[in-house]
């Protein structure tokens, strides 16, 4: 059953920047998906269509079997919708909690229940009663999260989660995201320009480009579709003339070949035998390596494949 629906969603603003250009996907109920994209690749418009903030040109979508344009109230009801901001700085994060769940109709007992089980989900019960401007990034993060499922959402969606955290506090957050998900089928859809979150935490990637998916699927299908080892180099100097066809179109063992500027990406079938062989041929037609790395294919390798540019 999908928790999220899209189907050839468009969104231009004003008369020249296209948005989106017909994007569709869906997301399993009970399941992570990640929308991945380089700045500007249409995530964060794809996240306010879904939840109703603004309206899609054309296309449709559903979410929690709810249609966006026909329900929207209803839409609004079964989401949580995290968007880097905290609550009232002034109140404590007991009292944003409070806040929060008063306005969606719990009362007594049972919203005392419901905040003191999220303070302790999200390890922030020694900080409850501290005004919220004094906490950390990482502190802010986790109330602001704990606050849209105050009233037990379907679905929840975050926008670029993990910004300004550490490596520790990110995989604590998404310890607990994820733990969501497993215990209680909660559906997250997350929007990031971060490949080892997407890779990390969800089950399902969604590649958008320019407007456009191109290309969906979980990690092992995306990463499995590209053969043997990738390769990045980094040329001194962009290519010119067709050089790099010259020098690589005699070596069997390279494919998938994909130039931007100074990079080159291609994959072989070993890269720790194959990568020299590359490295001789290129500095043979006169193209100085810079830099070279080797490895298994990756949703960078993924993105640049289906784009023609690095995801960062």
């Amino acid at each position: 059953m999908s928790a999220i629906e899209a189907r050839e969603l468009v969104k231009t603003y004003g008369t020249r920047v296209q948005a989106l250009a017909g994007v569709t996907f869906t997301a399993a109920a009970g399941s992570v998906c990640a929308l991945l994209g380089r700045g500007g690749a249409g995530k964060s418009t794809t996240v306010k269509i879904l939840t109703t903030l603004i309206s899609p040109d054309s296309g449709e979508a559903s979410v929690a079997g709810f249609d966006i344009r026909r329900a929207p109230d209803q839409v609004r009801h079964v989401i949580g919708v995290v968007r880097q901001a905290v609550g009232d700085g002034r109140r404590t994060a007991r009292e944003n909690l409070l806040k929060q769940g008063a306005g969606y109709g719990l009362r007594g007992a049972l919203l005392t229940a419901r905040v003191d089980e999220l303070l302790e989900r999200f390890s922030l019960t020694e900080e409850a009663n501290r005004p919220v401007r004094g906490y950390s990034r990482a502190l802010r993060c986790r109330l602001d999260i704990a606050m849209q499922l105050v009233h037990r959402p379907d679905v929840l969606f975050l926008d670029e989660p993990s910004a300004g955290l550490d490596r520790a506090a990110r995989y604590g957050l998404w310890a607990e995201l994820t733990g969501l998900t497993r215990d209680h089928g909660l559906t997250i859809l997350f929007a990031t320009g971060e490949r080892e979150e997407a890779e990390l935490n969800a089950h399902r990637v969604v590649i958008v480009d320019r407007g456009r998916i191109v290309a969906s699927g979980a990690l092992q299908e995306l990463t499995g579709s590209l053969r043997g080892d990738a390769i990045h180099i980094r040329l001194t100097q962009p290519a010119r003339n067709g050089e790099i066809r010259r020098a690589l179109e005699e070596l069997s063992e390279v494919a998938e070949v994909v130039v931007n500027g100074r990079v080159l990406y291609a994959h072989v079938d070993d890269g720790v035998r194959d990568a020299p062989v590359v490295a001789s041929a290129l500095e043979a037609e006169g193209l100085t390596v810079a830099a070279i790395t080797v490895g298994r294919p990756s949703l960078d390798d993924v993105h640049f494949r289906r784009t023609g540019r690095q995801l960062y």
